[in-house]
């Protein structure tokens, strides 16, 4: 016969994001650690004891309290089948559902928590069939106690990371965990405006845990499908309330917590697809503009200074005059995500925060609502501008971070669809994203970057220099002219960088007034004219745009999901990836 006692419980616990788009969810491991490879062994002996009736040898049934004693042990196994008894136990017997006093509901909980952490999905599996979301909803709708409120949303937060429970949390949790959690306990109010820098201890403060794992479950949970996003932007209260914290925080300057991480993912994947998929997308949608050049000398502007400057206006600092007309209404609701307003707290994040996951989910919302030729692309590309975002993002592409970088890179790319940027980051950022290019010797950075940030790089570069003579220049006095040419010649490259580089290397050829420069440098027409290779299928299907920024989260210290990742090739075809992780 088995028995076992109450394992303590601590008090508190910690979340690691677990691979992003990370598996792509926060867990949280209560009680012991697993049992070694060599400690486990048979399981007969166990599962007879939870089989109903007696066992071989004549051994009684386990009353309740052995049943959640069970459901703390170290052995999976053990945990699953304690489960599924309990759930046997409790179904339509009053007897044993009235014996859950307090004491017993929270140490159900915790349980719930202990056995949805981990790698293995079978238990997350076996909580979804049972019911378990709907039932953990029930709870928390009828639960006034903090301590089992944060309980119930670190279960659901763990629970979201597996792919088969997110529409399931999106169906039956999603408007008990904005109603309970994030609405009352944010600080918002409906008919308010703003964050709290009034009172530079926001209200939701007290709630931090619970606001934190419920972010951190609707962050995994948006990035399933386009109908979840749906439904999360719908849902009455809930950007509101992400917009009211983040506000909040940024007022108080704590930017670098793991709620406004959570809070700023969730915007971000939430802001995919935006133009595409809010309800009368199509009113927005503009055409695209034919041969579109540089933006007349009359017309350039806008501040290129520090990220951390005052606002000192340089020789491009010309008036920027931005017509964006003036709402009847107050926006509300997913509306919120698009408006003009928006621009500062993105600009304001990637000016203050130092956390790597909100500067890269900050750009990556940047990336989003800009993509696409809609009208609020277009006036959230003029406000970057205007708000010194592209500076800022430039200084940021020598972050440390790979993915830091890439999300700036391709953010960098859809603020280049307008005019006045493209002719700013073609005068300010080619040194900046040729530095990392590979092959600068010496001056190489020091840290390695993925396939997928260097073909970001080349991709940017190619949309600056397109239009601007200056911008080919630049790249040439940067070395930038010698890092194409190795990529191309490296036989270590992929094919999608020696591709990239070679769209470059074309387009810096294409203008005539600079071969004569370039041949007295030594170089050939042959270096310049690489074999593309193009595929059969070249239809570039988003009008010359960079919209590769999917809503999922990122990559953390426990486990790895596959996921499919949807890029846009530089040659301008739709391919899919499996990557190993979730990615912004």
């Amino acid at each position: 016969m088995f028995t076992a006692s109450l394992l303590p419980l601590p008090r508190s616990y910690e979340g690691t994001l677990d691979g992003d788009m990370s598996g792509a969810g926060d867990m949280y491991y209560w009680g012991s650690a697993p049992l070694a490879q060599g400690e486990r062994g048979s399981m007969a002996s166990l599962d007879s004891t939870l089989r109903k009736g007696p066992g071989p040898g004549g051994c009684r049934q386990p009353e309740l309290p052995e049943v959640i004693a069970m459901l703390n042990y170290r052995l999976d196994p053990v945990k699953s089948n304690a489960a599924a008894y309990l759930q046997h136990l409790t179904y339509k017997n009053d007897k044993v559902s009235n014996s859950h006093t307090d004491d017993i509901t929270v140490t159900l909980q915790h349980s719930l928590k202990n056995i949805s952490y981990g790698k293995d999905p079978d238990n997350k599996i076996a909580i979804k069939n049972c019911d378990g979301v709907p039932a953990l909803i029930r709870l928390l709708r009828k639960t006034h106690d903090q301590d089992l409120t944060d309980t119930i949303t670190g279960t659901l937060w763990n629970l979201s990371s597996h792919d088969s429970v997110k529409m399931e949390i999106v169906d039956h949790a999603l408007h008990a965990l904005s109603d309970e959690v994030m609405v009352p306990h944010s600080g918002w109010e409906r008919g308010s405006n703003g964050g709290g820098e009034e009172n530079c201890k926001p209200r939701h403060l007290e709630w931090e845990t619970a606001l934190t794992n419920t972010a951190g479950c609707l962050r995994n949970v948006s990035s399933e499908r386009s109908e979840a996003r749906r439904k999360l932007r719908e849902c009455t209260g809930l950007v509101d309330s992400l917009m009211y914290i983040v506000q909040s925080q940024i007022d108080c300057k704590d930017v670098d917590n793991k709620l406004i991480e959570n809070s700023v993912c969730l915007l971000r994947n939430l802001s995919y697809h935006v133009h595409r998929e809010i309800p009368g997308c199509e009113r927005y949608q503009e055409a695209i503009p034919i041969n579109q050049g540089p933006a007349p000398s009359s017309q350039k502007g806008g501040c290129f200074s520090s990220r951390k400057g005052k606002g000192r206006k340089d020789e491009d600092g010309a008036a920027d005059v931005i017509d964006i007309p003036k709402r009847t209404t107050p926006a509300k609701g997913y509306e919120l995500l698009f408006q003009p307003e928006v621009v500062r707290i993105y600009t304001s994040l990637l000016k203050e925060s130092k956390n790597p996951t909100v500067l890269e989910a900050s750009a990556g919302a940047v990336q989003n609502l800009c993509a696409g030729r809609w009208t609020y692309g277009r006036y959230i590309r003029a406000l970057l501008r205007q708000e010194k975002g592209l500076p800022m993002m430039t200084e940021l592409l020598a972050h440390s971070n790979d993915r830091v970088v890439r999300a700036m890179s391709g953010a960098l790319r859809n603020l280049a669809i307008d005019a006045r940027n493209r002719d700013l980051l073609g005068k300010h950022a080619v040194p900046n994203l040729v530095a990392n290019l590979p092959g600068g010797g010496q001056s190489q950075p020091v840290r390695a970057l993925s396939e997928e940030t260097v073909v970001s790089v080349l991709s940017t570069l190619h949309e600056v220099l397109g239009s601007s003579l200056d911008a080919a220049k630049t790249l040439r006095a940067s070395q930038g002219i010698e890092r194409l040419v190795l990529i191309n010649k490296d036989g270590n490259r992929s094919e999608r960088e020696v591709r990239g580089a070679g769209l470059v290397l074309q387009t810096v050829w294409a203008y005539k007034e600079l071969r004569r420069t370039l041949e007295k440098d030594g170089w050939k027409k042959t270096d310049f004219m690489v074999n593309l290779n193009p595929p059969s299928n070249n239809t570039r299907a988003n009008g010359g745009y960079e919209d590769s920024t999917l809503p999922l989260i990122d990559k953390g210290q426990g486990q790895r999901k596959k996921t499919t990742h949807i890029y846009i090739h530089l040659t301008g075809q739709i391919r899919v990836a499996n990557n190993p992780y979730m990615l912004i």
